[in-house]
């Protein structure tokens, strides 16, 4: 692993190159991974349209990469270990030998549907080996995958089918959550009824529940896979040809397709995880994600197998059977590196610490945490009681947009401060902007975090709406790509990640556009409008707070907040479901019409004594009536 920083000072050292001299930096690391036909030149770009190529005419396949390249020298050493819901149930492991012959069959059950370079197929899937075995064969055979969350609603989903045009679905029978038994194959066929693209879905069969099979259209995996051969030549790919589309919720209602490819987000993926996480060969490696979220992407498929780490796929959840899951799993794989999201750890904090006595936790080496930024009291927690002590914590910040982790700590190298992201990743140069457009040069400082020069693994555009892209993440400031996140950093120029600027709630590490939410709650026939914000959570990080104004008659206030809340999970998804929903006389706007979300932001917050100028209100009276309803 010649690209491994080792030291602090081998840090600014290579920071330094990555800054003066980008692309021979990148062009380096590059060097590492086989290329069918190298590139011509390393960068090409600019944010204005935004334009941006890595690696251009560079030919590849990302899967000879993590499979032929490791068949030979660590072909039995285990690639994915899987560990089921139930503890009773047996695990799998799939060396990466055995990965190869597994994605190379259902690359050829693909071929044989169909799929050729350039399709889009969805993945609907439970966190099972087969849900990454759907991911690699895509790209083997140049199609596109689309994840998304088994969580979502059949509508969420056909939003997300019908936008990139699927012409495959993967799915499964259902998935087990905990004590639940959740049907998928009908949560399909519903968004189906509102798709024509979609030629052909694939079921895994998981649950056995009773499903419907479409004739022609539907059929098992157990079925296609069965007899079919386990070679399988790659596709070859264009460094800049699309890897896949990842949704994720906007500050408007429609989901944004992030585009990512297949030349530069290989080469991201794989430095971070090497470096931030400083893993060794022969490591245990879990990160407790799922790979429909982009964490999911980078840090169980992409970046561990490309590495030849061994990746633990976990399919249940921190509490099941009790809150002792995630520590009895870490003793029986002795997992070196663990990287979960602060609502897992503030959710197994409020268990105290009975549940973590029977466990040693003495192989880990190093904990991570994603999603937001994690508080202090979490992160002395999790530091005390988990790491005991000896373990760094790398809080690592990034986003789908990025493809890979932007500012964290490299473990055990950067001196960690609890709360806070620490340093860039060599080649990432950021930028603090204030309002006015003005750069803020300097330590203590505040402001919106910028990143000013590209980096391997960034979006490209969003699946096309290209204005949208452009319009989301590089108006704001020119020549700049605008994160969306503020940010501040300290006397020691340590950033620490202050959260969303604009309109998008991090709900339990996942992002949700308040439009969307609004939207959905606005399909109820009796709601009249709403407004959405985030307010502080104490396990979620955020919670989502609705402010509703409603037509009220025949209907008891509690009757008509569960049905609302219904509305939204069978729209969005559970996820998205308001945690206090207030029903309101009016909202507080301006006079030009505009909802004034900084006073519902401070009610929702409890933050009463300051709200603000309000002299700009159409009916400043609302407030009042507002914080008389206030929900504790």
């Amino acid at each position: 692993m010649s690209d491994r920083i080792h030291t602090l000072s081998g840090y600014f050292h290579e920071y330094q190159k990555s800054v003066a001299d980008p692309e021979n930096f990148w062009a380096r690391v590059a060097d590492s991974f086989h290329w069918k036909k190298r590139w011509d030149n390393v960068l090409d770009w600019n944010f204005e349209g935004p334009d941006v190529k890595w690696f251009v005419n560079g030919k590849l396949n990302i899967t000879e990469n993590i499979l032929e390249r490791h068949l030979f020298t660590i072909g039995d050493r285990p690639a994915i270990v899987w560990e089921p819901n139930d503890p009773t149930e047996e695990g799998r492991t799939l060396t990466y030998r055995q990965l190869h012959a597994e994605v190379c069959r259902f690359s050829n059950v693909l071929h044989e549907k169909g799929v050729q370079k350039g399709d889009k197929v969805i993945i609907y899937m439970p966190m099972v080996p087969e849900a990454a075995v759907a991911m690699l064969a895509c790209a083997r055979v140049g199609a596109i995958h689309s994840v998304v969350f088994a969580g979502f609603s059949s509508n969420a989903l056909a939003d997300r089918i019908n936008d990139c045009e699927a012409k495959v679905v993967l799915t499964s029978d259902g998935n087990f959550r905990g004590k639940k038994k959740i049907p998928v194959k009908g949560v399909v066929d519903e968004a189906l009824d509102n798709s024509s693209s979609v030629e052909t879905v694939i079921v895994y069969q998981r649950t056995e529940q009773e499903v419907t099979m479409k004739e022609g259209r539907d059929f098992w995996w157990h079925d296609v896979i069965s007899g079919v051969a386990t070679e399988h030549q790659a596709v070859e790919t264009d460094s800049e040809d699309t890897l896949f589309i990842l949704y994720t919720s906007g500050s408007t209602g429609k989901p944004k397709g992030v585009v990512h490819t297949c030349g530069g987000y290989m080469v991201y993926a794989k430095y971070t995880f090497e470096n931030v996480f400083q893993y060794n060969p022969g490591d245990v490696y879990w990160c407790t994600a799922d790979i429909g979220w982009i964490t999911g992407h980078s840090y169980i498929v992409y970046g561990p197998l490309l590495s030849g780490a061994t990746s633990i796929m976990f399919e249940g959840v921190p509490t099941f059977p009790d809150a002792g899951r995630f520590w009895a799993i870490v003793d029986k794989y002795k997992v070196n590196q663990f990287y979960t999201a602060p609502t897992a750890i503030r959710a197994l904090q409020a268990y105290g610490t009975e549940p973590i006595a029977p466990y040693s936790l003495d192989s880990l080496k190093v904990l991570g945490s994603v999603g937001e930024p994690i508080n202090e009291e979490a992160w002395h927690w999790y530091h005390t009681h988990i790491g005991k002590t000896k373990c760094p914590i790398v809080d690592t910040w990034w986003q789908t947009e990025t493809g890979g982790i932007m500012v964290s700590p490299l473990a055990g190298i950067t001196p960690t401060k609890p709360a806070y992201a620490t340093l860039p990743l060599p080649g990432i140069q950021l930028a603090i902007m204030d309002t006015e457009g003005k750069e803020l040069i300097g330590n203590s400082v505040e402001g919106n975090l910028c990143v000013k020069f590209p980096w391997p693994g960034m979006i490209r555009t969003t699946y096309g709406d290209h204005d949208r892209c452009k319009q989301t993440y590089f108006s704001a400031y020119k020549g700049m790509y605008f994160t969306g996140d503020g940010v501040k950093r300290d006397h020691d120029g340590y950033y620490r990640i202050l959260g969303r600027v604009d309109d998008v709630i991090n709900v339990s590490g996942h992002r949700m556009g308040t439009a969307e939410v609004e939207n959905a709650i606005n399909e109820h026939p009796l709601v009249v409008e709403s407004a959405v914000v985030g307010y502080p959570h104490q396990v979620k990080g955020q919670g989502i707070y609705a402010y509703v104004i409603c037509d009220m008659t025949n209907r008891t206030e509690q009757n008509l907040v569960n049905e609302i809340k219904d509305t939204v999970t069978k729209i969005i998804g559970p996820i998205a479901k308001p945690d206090k929903i207030q029903i309101v006389p009016g909202l507080p706007k301006t006079r030009s019409g505009k909802i004034m979300r900084r006073i519902l932001r401070k009610v929702a917050e409890g933050s009463m004594d300051n709200l603000g100028d309000t002299s700009t209100l159409l009916d400043p009276e609302v407030v009042d009536r507002i914080i008389e309803g206030r929900i504790e």
